[in-house]
């Protein structure tokens, strides 16, 4: 058993948006070799509730609270000090205290850090405690795809934060023991920008638990009767989404309710963006959090994910095709899961695409079903949690030798 420093930038419980799905599977893989020590942050009031029930999975336990607004403030901080401003938002001198207390009180032997902000942190204690890092996806990249979507002045502070988080990133990976990112391909990506670091890189994928999501007979819909829901399901706060529906509700549904009255697009997630709700009407649902997504993808008549900036693997597509539902997206999301539309995951890369994709969807209910099958075995067969979060053992056991 060793003492681990898993150091989070959102609190890794409930898993119930994409990054917080990977960090709490981490941390529960985790927690079955080793003692933790979670280092987190808590930027929804909403997961007050829950501090109880991560305290249970992981008691040695350290929580910041962040004002989302005060923390776009604080975040500017970084004009002035030249620095990504990821960094200021999240930097605490208080987070900094309580890991220097943990590590000398009970010896951490190694340090893993989801999320490359979250680094400050772990880096003070090297070489001592060796660092392992999950970046996730190549954040930077992020940043810098934003910008185009965006105007002045935002595009510019966007553009700026790629190039100041990728300095930060390569910094990082050079002092970690290893890197991990969700995909081969955001793996390759970063060795491309971080060549120094290339050898130290390696992806962890993703996972769904089957068990959770599964088909349940059981769930009442929450649909009308005589209404034909399409789905997406997501954390409606975050860009790729709020671009992804609006997109959709923009250029597709007009046309599918052209054909289908009778369809409505239900957009289905906590914390919809104004643009998001904006779009609420005859034709579309905007429901903000409910307590089950299930229900929602059990009884969708089609579900959708048409994300045009999208890194690495998409957890709410793993969760549909574990639902028994085949899923509509753009190939980029497609080519990070492997799998086709054979296995119940259709890609289209642009609006008419989408439309007869979906269509297919809507007015096929026989082949939805038995694509829906295909989608189950699929990810049942690829994408176990366990399998693939046993490679960090090995990294962790070898530190410590």
């Amino acid at each position: 058993m060793a003492n681990v420093l898993y150091l989070v930038h959102r609190l890794p419980f409930p898993p119930n948006k994409g990054d917080k799905v990977r960090s709490y599977h981490l941390l529960k893989h985790l927690v079955q070799r080793h003692r933790v020590f979670l280092g987190t942050f808590i930027d929804d009031p909403e997961d007050e509730a829950h501090v109880g029930e991560l305290s249970q999975l992981c008691p040695d336990l350290h929580i910041e609270r962040v004002d989302a607004r005060w923390g776009k403030v604080q975040a500017l901080r970084g004009l002035l000090t030249g620095e990504a401003l990821s960094l200021a938002f999240y930097r605490r001198p208080s987070l900094h205290a309580w890991v220097r207390e943990v590590a000398a009180r009970h010896g951490i032997d190694v340090s893993v850090v989801f999320s490359g902000a979250m680094a400050q942190f772990a880096t003070p204690l090297l070489p001592k405690v060796p660092m392992l890092v999950d970046f996730v996806d190549v954040d930077s990249t992020k940043w810098t795809q934003y910008a185009p979507e965006h105007t002045w002045p935002m595009s510019v502070l966007y553009r700026r934060e790629g190039r100041r988080l990728l300095a930060y990133e390569r910094e990082v990976a050079a002092q970690a023991r290893q890197s991990f990112f969700v995909t081969p391909k955001e793996a390759a990506l970063f060795q491309g920008l971080a060549p120094e670091s290339a050898a130290r890189v390696q992806s962890i994928s993703n996972g769904v638990d089957a068990e959770v999501f599964a088909p349940q007979p059981g769930l009442d819909s929450p649909f009308a009767p005589d209404e034909w829901p399409v789905v997406f399901t997501g954390a409606m706060d975050y860009w790729p989404n709020i671009d992804g529906v609006c997109w959709f509700a923009q250029a597709v549904l007009p046309r599918l309710r052209g054909q289908w009255p009778q369809v409505r697009f239900y957009i289905v997630g906590r914390n919809p963006a104004a643009q998001v709700k904006a779009l609420a009407g005859d034709d579309v649902v905007v429901t903000g959090t409910v307590p089950d997504v299930r229900p929602y993808l059990a009884h969708a008549r089609a579900v959708v994910a048409p994300l045009r900036v999208a890194r690495g693997i998409q957890n709410k597509i793993l969760e549909a095709m574990a639902m028994s539902q085949p899923v509509v997206t753009v190939p980029e999301c497609a080519q990070a899961i492997g799998a086709t539309a054979e296995d119940g995951l259709f890609s289209a890369a642009d609006a008419d695409g989408l439309l007869e994709a979906t269509s297919r969807m809507l007015q096929a209910p026989a082949l939805r079903e038995q694509l829906g099958h295909a989608a189950r075995a699929f990810v049942q067969a690829r994408y176990s949690w366990q399998a693939h979060l046993s490679a960090l053992d090995g990294w962790i056991d070898e530190v410590r030798a």
